[in-house]
């Protein structure tokens, strides 16, 4: 985390225009999720001493991100985002202005027009942002308002935050050595379940809580229902001697069905795809493959199986 970091901004007032060029020395997935998600957003957002507080972010084009910023005594400033142009990890777009707890546009203060762009680099991720504004009054306005400092500060939360995510990914795995989990399986209650586990081992989750709204649209598939996008994806827990317990909801809406022989896997990482295909194919001999080893959309090759003993594993190859 020692890498020099990139800061240009840049006014422009011919063309209404703020340029703003940062490097985070972090992997694009984990820059594109802090800029995207709001459990991320509202822990660097807002330059300290203010908070920010996400009331509802609908991530996709056509959707809003409304929130506010709170300040030590109380005062509270609401503000919307329009989304209007999504390419993952790569560019989004959206216009970003003043509003109520309503969400109702303020006439008297200035909008501005974001583009973010995403490049990742040798030493981690770039973020190039372009803010249009419709007048240069506004664009002053901004600038008297202590945009600069504000963003500055909000950025500087964003790498203690990246910071903190590294420490988590080192603490759990930090090279691509093999390992071993246990993953288990809930038929909707998976959150109800760590947060248990996590009283009594009285440890803390890995890179949070992931779920199923996380996911990118499939067009070959209708979208998620609401109370499915709350439910978990992906979750992680060390308990002790070195021992990660791992878990996920398998809704009956998928076509899961949960019961007593199936909640439970042994979850296998080996050091190489080549492994993991021999290890698959040798231990599966005379049991019941549940999913081939095949590529998944988390960057993973993975598979499934029950041996002839009646065992649950999986098979998860991801490189480092």
């Amino acid at each position: 985390m020692n890498k020099a970091i990139l800061f240009n901004f840049t006014v422009d007032k011919a063309k209404n225009q703020i340029q703003v060029e940062r490097s985070f020395n972090a992997p694009i997935d984990l820059v594109w999720a802090a800029w995207t998600e709001a459990d991320l957003l509202d822990q660097w957002w807002a330059p300290k001493p203010f908070t920010n507080k996400t009331k509802t972010l609908d991530f996709r084009e056509g959707g809003k991100w409304h929130y506010c910023m709170q300040g030590p005594n109380k005062e509270t400033f609401w503000a919307i985002f329009n989304y209007e142009t999504i390419k993952p990890q790569s560019y989004f777009s959206g216009n970003d202005g003043f509003c109520d707890e309503n969400g109702v546009i303020s006439d008297n203060k200035p909008t501005v027009k974001w583009e973010n762009a995403f490049q990742s680099n040798e030493n981690g991720t770039t973020v190039n942002i372009l803010l249009h504004f419709k007048t240069l009054e506004d664009l002053e306005t901004i600038i008297e308002m202590g945009f600069k400092e504000g963003f500055t500060a909000g950025l500087e939360n964003l790498d203690q935050y990246i910071a903190a995510q590294f420490y988590l990914r080192k603490q759990n795995k930090p090279n691509n050595e093999a390992r071993v989990s246990t993953y288990l399986n809930f038929a909707g209650n998976t959150e109800e379940a760590f947060i248990f586990y996590r009283s009594v081992f009285k440890t803390e989750f890995i890179n949070r809580i992931h779920r199923f709204g996380e996911l990118p649209p499939n067009p070959e598939q209708p979208p998620l229902a609401e109370h499915l996008k709350k439910m978990v994806l992906h979750v992680e827990l060390p308990i002790f001697g070195n021992h990660i317990i791992m878990g996920t909801d398998a809704p009956k809406e998928m076509g899961f069905t949960v019961n007593g022989g199936n909640n439970m896997h042994i979850n296998l990482e080996p050091e190489s795809r080549e492994e993991a295909d021999r290890i698959f194919n040798e231990l599966s001999a005379g049991g019941k493959i549940e999913m081939p080893m095949q590529d998944m959309f988390w960057g993973a090759y993975f598979g499934s199986f029950t041996d002839k003993f009646g065992i649950n594993w999986m098979l998860n190859y991801q490189k480092k």
